[in-house]
């Protein structure tokens, strides 16, 4: 199994558990779904309950999550788009430089294409819900949460050369 990590801060962002695909050589699109999630100890009876005493509704102390954000801890923020334009002047500049010192070829073709990708998320912007890591740090990768056409199907997007892969 592969595990990505954001070179800046170490926190894991996904893993190939999941099935992604790479966009214009710049990000990673990963499929997620919505999950129903139980708070406490989930005990299972062997009890199954009828077809028509089967409810629609979630169970009580049950809620809805995203696969992925659950499961490598990915924390909720928020941006407008001033200062979303602000944390991506540092987070680019920061990634450019981490791949200057380990691959300078790979870093000017990552500022070109980088910047193709940023102007077509600007353009959609009141559609992007926003995830950092689990460590919250303000310097690291804010993955990007949409909808695919269907309006129901989520994805999140990770920059590609703001990752490292772990194999474990």
């Amino acid at each position: 199994m592969l595990l990505y990590e954001d070179i800046l801060t170490g926190d894991e962002m996904f893993s190939d558990a999941f099935p992604f695909k790479e966009i214009d050589d710049v990000v990673f699109e990963v499929d997620c779904k919505m999950i129903s999630v139980k708070a406490g100890v989930d005990v299972n009876i062997g009890a199954n309950p009828s077809a028509e005493d089967q409810e629609e509704a979630l169970e009580e102390g049950t809620s809805q999550v995203n696969n992925v954000v659950q499961s490598f801890r990915l924390q909720t923020t928020s941006f407008d788009k001033s200062s979303y334009k602000t944390y991506l002047k540092s987070y680019m500049k920061a990634v450019s430089a981490k791949l200057k010192e380990s691959n300078p070829e790979r870093a000017s073709a990552f500022e070109k294409k980088a910047i193709e990708y940023v102007k077509k998320v600007l353009a959609n912007f009141k559609d992007y819900e926003f995830y950092t890591g689990e460590g919250m740090n303000p310097d690291g990768m804010v993955a990007l949460l949409n909808y695919r056409e269907d309006g129901v199907t989520p994805y999140l997007t990770f920059w590609k050369d703001g990752l490292k892969i772990v194999k474990l």
